[in-house]
C-alpha cells in the first residue's frame, strides 16, 4: 500500500532530494503535507507537482500562496501557518511518515509532535536530537514511533551496526560486539586553511561545501565543524552511547560516510556517492531497499582515500560540542543556540568566521547548565542562551 508522507522543510535540500526519492516511486509513496519557510514561489511549484493536501508556511506568506495556488486552480489545498501549523501536519493522522527536514530548533516542536504521533521518523534535522535528546528518544520509546537518521553519516553508521542494535538496553557502552564508532567529516572547504587565512574568510567562501550541496546554515557549520560537533552529539544520543566512544575522522572525498569498529578487530563502512538521495532512500524503505537514480559508485576511480584527525586548534566548535556532550543537562542546547545566533551573525557580516566559536564559547560559559527535565526547560534554556549570544556579538561589532 502507499504511504502517506509529510515533508517538513519541502523547499531546502533534504526536502528537494526527498521529492526526487519520491518521484521515482508514485506507487509507493504519496505527498499528503508540506512546509516551507520563504520560498513561497518554489513552494507553489511543488503544490503544482505533488498536490499536497495541506501545505504549511509562515503567516506572512499565506496571501501569496493563496495567489499562487488559486492561479493554478489548486484552491482545495488546505493552508496552515506557523508553528502550530507544523505541529498539526506532523501528528496528522492521516500521514504515516515524516521527513523533519527543518533546519535549527525551529525543528523540535514538530519532530516532537511526530513522535507523540507515533510515525516512522526519518530524522534530518539533527538540532532537535541534540537539544532533546532523553526527552525525543523517550518519547518515541513510549509512543512506539520509529526514529531513523537520516544525515549521511547517522544513517551510514546505522547500516553498519547489528541489525537489532537500536532495540537493545544500552547504559552508554558499546554492545553487541561494537568497539567504537568512526564519524567522518570531509573537514569542509578550509581544510587547509591556516587559522590566520581563517580570520579573513567570508560567507560566500564558507557556503561553497567541496563535496556537497546544503544550505548556508550547514554549510557553515561544516566550515566551521560545528556540523560535526552536532552530529556527534546526536551519535551519542541515536546509538546510546558515551561521547569517548566516538571518534571523528577528516576523509576530504566523503566516499565513506562513517565507520564502526567490532572487537574482533572487523571496521565495516558504508559508502557511496556523496547524495542524500541515498540516506532518504534507505530510511524510507527500512528493512528494505529502494532505487535511486544516485550514480553507483567508481572504486575504479577511487585511487586514494584519505583519513586524518581533525585539528582542534584550528576548529574549536569540535571540542565545544563534546564538552557540551560531557557537561549533559541543557549544555547542548545553550551550544546549539548560540551557534544558530553565530552563524546567522557571520552570514550578515557581523562578525567574522573565527569569531562563531568564539560566541559559542563565551555562552556556554555565562548560561548555567541545569537538567533537561521537559521541553519547557529546553526551549527556555533556548531563549536565554540566544540573548548572551546576541550580546557577545553586539560587543564584538563596537
Amino acid at each position: 500500500m502507499s504511504q502517506s508522507i509529510c515533508i517538513l522543510g519541502v523547499t531546502g535540500s533534504i526536502g528537494q532530494s526527498t521529492l526526487k526519492v519520491l518521484a521515482q516511486h508514485p506507487d509507493k509513496y504519496s505527498v499528503f503535507a508540506v512546509s516551507a519557510h520563504s520560498r513561497i514561489d518554489e513552494l507553489i511549484q511543488i503544490c503544482h507537482q505533488y498536490h499536497p493536501k495541506v501545505v504549511v508556511v509562515p503567516a506572512a506568506g499565506v496571501e501569496r500562496l493563496k495567489q499562487g495556488l488559486a492561479a493554478l486552480g489548486l484552491q482545495d489545498i488546505e493552508i496552515l501557518t506557523d508553528e502550530a501549523g507544523l505541529v498539526a501536519i506532523a501528528g496528522h493522522a492521516d500521514v504515516d511518515v515524516v521527513m523533519a527536514a527543518i533546519v535549527g530548533a525551529a525543528g523540535l516542536l514538530p519532530t516532537l509532535a511526530a513522535v507523540k504521533a507515533g510515525k516512522r521518523v526519518l530524522l534530518a534535522n539533527k538540532e532537535a536530537l541534540v537539544m532533546s535528546g532523553e526527552l525525543m528518544l523517550a518519547a518515541a520509546k513510549r509512543h512506539q514511533a520509529l526514529l531513523l537518521p537520516v544525515d549521511s553519516e547517522h544513517n551510514a553508521i546505522f547500516q553498519c551496526l547489528p541489525y537489532n542494535y537500536m532495540d537493545a538496553e544500552k547504559n552508554g557502552q558499546p554492545q553487541q560486539g561494537v568497539s567504537q564508532i568512526l564519524l567522518t567529516a570531509s573537514g569542509g572547504p578550509f581544510l587547509n586553511h591556516s587559522l590566520e587565512q581563517l580570520q579573513n574568510v567570508t560567507p560566500a567562501q564558507a557556503c561553497k561545501h567541496p563535496n556537497w550541496s546544503m544550505g548556508q546554515k550547514i554549510s557553515v557549520d561544516s566550515a566551521t565543524l560545528m556540523n560535526k560537533g552536532l552530529e556527534l552529539i546526536e551519535a551519542c544520543h541515536l546509538f546510546s552511547i558515551k561521547e569517548h566512544f566516538v571518534t571523528v575522522v577528516v576523509h576530504p572525498q566523503s566516499i565513506i560516510h562513517s565507520m564502526v569498529q567490532y572487537v574482533d578487530g572487523s571496521t565495516l563502512a558504508q559508502m557511496g556517492n556523496p547524495d542524500m538521495c541515498t540516506p532518504i532512500a534507505h530510511a524510507l524503505a527500512w528493512p528494505d531497499r529502494i532505487a535511486t537514480d544516485v550514480p553507483r559508485l567508481d572504486v575504479f576511480s577511487q585511487s586514494t582515500l584519505d583519513f586524518q584527525a581533525p585539528d582542534l586548534v584550528r576548529f574549536p566548535a569540535l571540542t565545544l560540542a563534546r564538552q557540551a556532550m560531557q557537561a549533559g543537562g541543557v549544555t547542548p542546547a545553550i551550544l546549539n543556540a548560540a551557534n544558530e545566533v553565530a552563524v546567522d551573525a557571520f552570514l550578515k557580516h557581523r562578525i567574522g568566521f573565527l569569531q562563531i566559536a568564539q560566541t559559542v564559547e563565551h555562552t556556554l560559559n555565562q548560561v548555567q547548565n541545569d537538567a533537561a527535565e521537559s521541553i519547557e526547560m529546553i526551549l527556555h534554556t533556548d531563549q536565554l542562551a540566544r540573548q548572551v549570544a546576541g550580546q557577545h556579538i553586539k560587543q564584538l561589532e563596537r
